[in-house]
């Protein structure tokens, strides 16, 4: 390509790149224009629309049951466990010693024995013998004492017709006074010596000494024992003890006897797994141990309780009371009135209720415990007779919380929003 004709192509491109720059800047501003435009546009319509108005969303009740509050009166009862101990027990041994050759049929642990009755014998031959020994011994003091006697009113005569006046001592002697007081101590020992080998014969016998039932037979038959062998230990029937421990604070609403023949409060017995759940068994408060324990700071009250094992004709087909057994005590104490009852599962923390107030909203109501049960606590104030109690568990309670009743009864009837003033029971 000669040189004018490259100089007449650029000439020709020059005026074809701006109009295509121009033409880009047109679209750019037009564009703008429009965004601009629409945005203005947006902004209108917000300002200019109608605002709709926001609507409070409605309290949502909780659904609840609840009980009337009634004052009334209560006799407070302490449940507490309780371990059955004998109110006597006792291991007999012999006060003399031997070879053993009668054991009673009634010898058998289990088997109830009567006060006086024949548990054990001792071989007795020696002992008789002794006896006539002892025996023998009393006449011949007594020969000698009539004897001594006889000389002495040998000696008196003798005195008399001597008619001399004698020193006391000497007087004494004349009359042979110490001979009669020997003679009169050698029978008062031959005598004693004589009892005591007729004590000896009459324990080779060993009996029961309260009605009692065997717990444990320790020798038998041919077995020679001493005055510390173990025979056989025994426990009373006639009566049984039960300890039961007993909070401190609980004390003062029960009457424990300080000396035989106070009344003491009244005590039921029971053992479902043993008896079933409608046996029970009585008794009595008898004593307050004199000590604490020292974990727990638990009292120690001990309960009286007649003929545990039923043996007599009238307790029978009651149910028996088992020595070391565990049973449940119902201790009856003082009369409370005008409280109100609330069951356990229903008092809360801190001692506060819940209450469904006239509102139909939650109260936390703290109370006066006038008493504490295992399963009850008795209230003297801080509700009103014919309030709402709550017995619904709350998750998380918030006092003024709305409630309304299960099943749309009494104050809280329907599904709407709760009304003021409206009472349940009505």
């Amino acid at each position: 390509m000669t040189t004018s004709e490259k100089g007449k192509s650029r000439r020709t491109g020059r005026p074809g790149i701006v109009r295509m720059l121009v033409s880009a800047v047109v679209r750019l501003i037009a564009a703008s224009v429009v965004v601009f435009g629409a945005t203005l546009a947006y902004k209108h319509l917000l300002a200019t629309s109608p605002t709709a108005a926001r609507a409070k969303p409605p309290r949502q009740a909780r659904l609840v049951e609840a009980v009337e509050l009634k004052k009334s009166a209560h006799t407070v009862t302490v449940k507490q466990n309780g371990q059955v101990i004998p109110a006597q027990e006792v291991t007999l041994q012999p006060q003399v010693s031997g070879k053993i050759v009668e054991v009673s049929e009634y010898v058998v642990p289990g088997t109830a024995v009567k006060a006086g009755q024949k548990l054990i014998g001792i071989d007795r031959r020696d002992y008789e013998i002794l006896v006539k020994q002892r025996h023998a011994d009393v006449v011949r003091v007594q020969r000698d004492l009539k004897v001594e006697h006889g000389n002495q009113a040998v000696a008196r005569q003798e005195y008399e017709l001597l008619g001399e006046v004698l020193g006391e001592q000497d007087r004494e002697l004349v009359l042979r006074e110490p001979q009669l007081a020997a003679a009169e101590a050698a029978l008062e020992s031959a005598q004693a010596a004589y009892e005591k080998a007729q004590l000896d014969l009459g324990r080779c016998e060993i009996a029961a000494p309260f009605n009692a039932i065997v717990q444990q037979r320790h020798v038998d038959l041919g077995a020679t024992v001493s005055s510390n062998t173990p025979l056989v230990t025994l426990i009373a029937t006639d009566e049984a003890w039960v300890e039961v421990k007993v909070p401190i604070g609980q004390l003062a609403w029960l009457a424990i006897p300080r000396a035989n023949g106070q009344a003491g409060s009244d005590v039921t017995l029971h053992n479902p797994l043993a008896w079933g759940a409608d046996n029970v068994r009585t008794g009595r408060v008898l004593r307050l141990y004199g000590e604490v324990e020292r974990q727990g700071q638990m009292a120690k009250l001990l309960v009286l309780v007649d003929d545990p094992l039923c043996l007599k004709p009238e307790h029978q087909g009651r149910p028996k009371l088992l020595m070391d057994s565990y049973v449940s005590a119902e201790i009856e104490g003082r009369r409370l009135t005008d409280v109100f009852e609330i069951p356990r599962p229903y008092f809360r923390e801190g001692d506060a209720v819940w209450i469904m107030n006239e509102k139909d909203e939650l109260e936390i109501r703290p109370v006066e415990v006038a008493f504490r049960g295992q399963e009850t606590v008795y209230v003297s104030g801080g509700v009103v007779e014919g309030e709402r109690l709550v017995t619904t568990d709350i998750a998380a309670p918030v006092a003024g919380m709305p409630l309304r009743l299960d099943g749309g009864s009494g104050a809280a009837g329907g599904d709407g929003p709760p009304s003021e003033g409206r009472r349940s029971g009505s």
